[in-house]
This record gives C-alpha cells, structure tokens and sequence, in this order.
C-alpha cells in the first residue's frame, strides 16, 4: 500500500521591490521619526515659530522706524529677508538631529538593519523641508498681521517658497557634511551661528546694499544669501529681480553638487569605522 505524499500548498514569491523603492520607503521612516520629534523638542518648535515671529516684532516695531527704503514700506522690505534667514538658519536642523544620531549611536544600530543607508541622509532633510514649511506659514500669517501686502499671485508664490524650500534643502546638505566630520550637535550648531548669521546679516536681507560701505557692496551684492533675498523679495513684491533668480539656483545647484558626493563618501568612511 503505498502512501501518497501530502500536497504542498503552493506559496507565491514574496513580493520584491527595486532598490529606488526601498530607498524612499526607508528615508520617509527616517523623515516621519525626526518629523516626530519637533513636538518633543522645545528647541526645534522654538527656532520654526517663535523665533522668526520675535525677529519680525524687533525689526518692525525696534528698528524699522531707523531704516529708510525707497519706494516701499519696510516691512514689505523686511519679509523676505525673515523668510530667507528662517529657512537657513532652520536648514541646519536636520544636521543636529544626525550628529545626535551619530553621537548615541544610532546610526550604529541602523546598519544592522536592513535600510538603505541614503535614508540616513536624505530622512533629516526631508524633515527640514517639513519644518520649513511650518515655518514660512508662520511667517506669512505674522507679516501679514503687522502690515505686510504681497502683490504675488499664485505662481510667484509659488516660486517663492519653491526657492525658499530649494534654499533650505541647499544648507541642509552643507550641515549634513558638518555633521558627519564634527559629530557634535553642539558644535553643529555653533557652526551654524559662526557662518550663516554673518551671512544672513551681511546681505540684503535687513537693510539696503546702498547703506553699506562701497568696499564691502560688491561682496554683498553676490553672495547667496542676498541673491536668494533678492529674487524672494522680487517675486512677493513686484521688485527687479535681474540675473538674482538664476544666480540663487547656480549657488543652489553648485553647493548641493559639491555636498551631496562628499556626505556620500563621509558616511562610507563612517560605516566603515
């Protein structure tokens, strides 16, 4: 008598995806855990609201009485350099929440998982953008409250804050790069305060490039921080904007082209310590 075997259930394949999948899967985990931690942090919800509507309370009601534009109010001046230094100033963000990683060790415990190691980078800029995007609806609904009147319809804002959000991801990218050599959340953020405030300062942001002395006009003229200030405030308000728009993108796209490679190759030395 012979003893016929017992079927065996046929089982389809697990499903497999492409690697571009994984990649964005694992860096929207990694974005929604940092995105998590902005209520827990005091800090982060300070420097997205609070901050940039203390910043517009002291240049409007302090010092715009002292600062003459030609033509417009000074508020409408004003708004989009508060846009531009928020949205740098935040970009930074997301590199403290890396170099935390990296000093408790958690980015340790991410390679004995099996992630794409870009989530690792791309996850805190993804969450900057989410930050940002508080921040500069923040900002509008205050500018708007102490007078300020954009003449933008929906494209040129739309432009704006692509470029603001385009600006953000650009310095996210360069405290990604500080973050892996420094490893310090401390020390990214002295960074910070060391290189982007005098630049955010030293800029058409607060006041007219004409007030400044003649020697330092030129430096100003070109520098990031102004020709992104520039084609923001252009865009809101119906200013000339000249070759700023495509000097922004050109600064965006270097500096990102630049960093992105290098934190590639930072967090391969990384894995590999």
């Amino acid at each position: 008598m012979s003893v016929t075997a017992p079927a065996i259930a046929a089982t389809s394949p697990a499903p497999s995806h492409s690697r571009l999948y994984w990649a964005i899967a694992d860096t929207l985990v990694v974005a929604r855990r940092h995105i998590l931690h902005i209520p827990q942090t005091p800090e982060q919800l300070f420097s997205a609201t609070l901050q940039p509507i203390m910043f517009i309370l002291l240049f409007v009601y302090c010092l715009g009485g002292a600062i003459n534009v030609p033509g417009i109010s000074y508020v409408d001046f004003l708004m989009a350099g508060i846009f531009v230094q928020t949205i740098v100033m935040e970009g930074m963000t997301g590199a403290m929440g890396l170099a935390t990683d990296l000093k408790r060790g958690i980015v340790d415990r991410f390679r004995t998982l099996p992630m794409s190691p870009v989530a690792v980078l791309a996850g805190p800029i993804l969450a900057d953008i989410v930050r940002n995007l508080i921040a500069i609806v923040v900002m509008v609904a205050m500018g708007l409250l102490v007078g300020f009147r954009p003449t933008a319809g929906p494209v040129e804002w739309l432009g704006a804050v692509g470029l603001l959000l385009l600006a953000g991801v650009t310095v996210s990218w360069i405290g990604t790069v500080v973050a892996l050599i420094i490893r310090d959340p401390e020390a990214v953020q002295m960074m910070a305060f060391v290189v982007l405030l005098p630049l955010s300062f030293a800029s058409s942001a607060f006041v007219p490039i004409e007030s400044m002395p003649s020697w330092l006009q030129p430096v100003v003229r070109h520098q990031p921080v102004t020709v992104i200030v520039t084609t923001v405030r252009g865009l809101l308000i119906d200013q000339p904007i000249g070759s700023a728009g495509w000097q922004a993108l050109a600064w965006s796209a270097a500096i990102i082209a630049v960093c992105l490679p290098v934190s590639v190759m930072l967090y391969r030395r990384v894995q590999a310590v």
